[in-house]
């Protein structure tokens, strides 16, 4: 069964889309409160959400940035706000998609399941590229693979690479570096940022002096190629 997170205060609607929405085997749990749909974010997974932009306690465009800074779940976003600004603000944040009220509810059926059609296959071609990929980060265990051997890192090692890989394929300067990784402190230099590389290049590279993995990009920084 789909699972679906609803943040909207007109409980006759919300009661609705409940009832409707069940027949076609979707569960929707609706809160009225933003702060207490968030709070239940962290106790369960949802499928998507619908949000409503106009609520009591948190504009809804707020809690659309509150959501996506912690949570890639799908959002729909369900307003009779039709002002431009508004869409734009809920697209820039990470929304999904946008329905007006009203709206036609076998219509929001069809974008539900469009949307987790997407996402699924976006998570396919993620799990292809994963399994595909030299270089696997576990931050549970702080631990970096390659090709499926643990690579015996320092923790300033650790997090430079970690955010090389995440930032795979992207020429990435020593400014962003500085900025970026925990463990470098802000006060170190651009000179102690390619000692470091050279440091993981010696463990990752099989000849550190023609780098396969970690190229330098002159003038600029580092990219990392992973695959």
């Amino acid at each position: 069964m789909i699972e679906i997170l609803m943040i909207e205060d007109d409980l006759e609607l919300a009661d609705i889309l409940v009832d409707y929405l069940k027949e076609y085997n979707i569960n929707v749990t609706n809160y009225d409160s933003p702060e207490l749909a968030i709070s239940a974010l962290r106790l369960k997974k949802y499928d998507l959400i619908i949000l409503d932009l106009s609520l009591p306690e948190i504009d809804g465009i707020d809690v659309c940035r509150m959501i996506r800074e912690h949570y890639t779940t799908p959002i729909i976003i369900s307003s009779a706000r039709s002002n431009i600004s508004d869409k734009a603000a809920c697209f820039s944040l990470g929304a999904d998609d946008y329905m007006p009220k009203p709206y036609d509810t076998q219509e929001l059926i069809f974008r539900i399941k469009s949307i987790l059609r997407r996402c699924s296959l976006d998570e396919q071609d993620e799990n292809k590229k994963e399994n595909s990929a030299i270089f696997i980060v576990n931050e549970d265990k702080m631990e970096i693979q390659k090709e499926n051997e643990v690579l015996d890192l320092t923790n300033a090692e650790y997090h430079i690479l970690a955010y090389l890989i995440k930032k795979a394929g992207f020429v990435v300067s020593r400014e962003e570096l500085l900025s970026n990784v925990d463990s470098i402190k802000y006060e170190s230099s651009y000179k102690s940022i390619d000692v470091l590389i050279g440091r993981v290049r010696n463990k990752i590279e099989e000849n550190s002096k023609k780098p396969k993995h970690i190229l330098s990009i002159r003038g600029v920084g580092y990219k990392l190629v992973n695959g």
